[in-house]
């Protein structure tokens, strides 16, 4: 893969691009896009690409997160200016189309794309996108501790190592690579003895406080109705053990999207990118065959 720093409004955008040589430039073709969420980078998404063939691919950290921190305008974070920072990005590399693959907040994030670019999205797999429950958790996290628990302590935790700037963001890098990252991410998989101590750091690594609830705020008060506007084919899946996206979100997405193909995997919590990769790699297939 190629590495590219592109600027965007939110600051520098660090991003992968994988070509496929045999295929059209880019700007007669469509690329796959990954959007990972307010705790990963681009690294969430590589067992979900583990062995696929080439094809033209863009993975993206967001500004704020992974390899994007220096330099971050979280403060101007918002659904829309990240949304724009994306596409810029796309139209930098010289892609006019693209299918968007998000998960958890970025799964939000390309559901938002889909519906502002409508002609430019092929289509849309939202894994495990954090929605309607989240962002009513991020409205008042003190009664989402009942509702959302899990989602509510951690932004709860993240404000509070977001106030400490640089020592927290260490603090949270420190326990990472320590035992407690597997306890403190257990709730987010169905078998949490499954996974890999090195995806378990990797996430350790990945977490950004102060991104975490920048996204948080955003989704707060976002304006869901907006998805309306989605007219290319949309997967949104969940896991049967997730912690961030309820059965719920799903019923209310396929009222916002109906035409959405709503899929519950079993044996698996919020990261089926790491915990079901072959499953979703069927289903993304799936979405894209004609």
């Amino acid at each position: 893969m190629h590495r590219y720093v592109l600027p965007t409004e939110l600051g520098p955008c660090t991003v992968r691009v994988q070509e496929c040589t045999d295929g059209p430039p880019p700007a007669s073709g469509t690329a796959d896009v990954y959007l990972h969420g307010a705790a990963g980078s681009w690294t969430s998404f590589l067992p979900l690409l583990a062995g696929v063939p080439a094809r033209p691919r863009v993975l993206i950290d967001l500004p704020g997160w992974g390899e994007s921190t220096k330099g971050a305008r979280l403060e101007l974070f918002g659904i829309e200016a990240m949304a724009r920072a994306v596409t810029g990005v796309l139209h930098s590399l010289g892609y006019r189309r693209w299918n968007l693959v998000g998960h958890s907040m970025g799964g939000f994030l390309a559901l938002h794309i889909a519906a502002a670019w409508p002609e430019r999205t092929a289509s849309v797999a939202a894994i495990s996108a954090a929605t309607f429950g989240v962002a009513e958790a991020a409205r008042r996290p003190l009664r989402g501790l009942s509702g959302f628990p899990t989602f509510a302590g951690m932004l709860l935790l993240m404000r509070s190592m977001a106030a400490l700037g640089a020592a927290g963001d260490a603090l949270v890098r420190a326990v990472g690579i320590t035992p407690v990252m597997g306890l403190l991410m257990s709730p987010f998989f169905a078998n949490p003895a499954a996974i890999s101590r090195h995806a378990i750091r990797g996430l350790g690594n990945d977490a950004r406080p102060a991104g975490f609830c920048a996204a948080a705020r955003a989704a707060a008060y976002y304006d869901f109705d907006h998805w309306r506007g989605i007219r290319c084919p949309v997967l949104a899946t969940r896991g049967d053990r997730d912690v961030f996206t309820p059965p719920s979100d799903l019923a209310r997405l396929a009222g916002v999207v109906p035409r959405a193909q709503l899929v519950t995997i079993p044996r698996c919590g919020h990261f089926a990118n790491i915990e079901r990769p072959e499953q979703i790699r069927r289903l993304i297939d799936n979405l894209h065959s004609p």
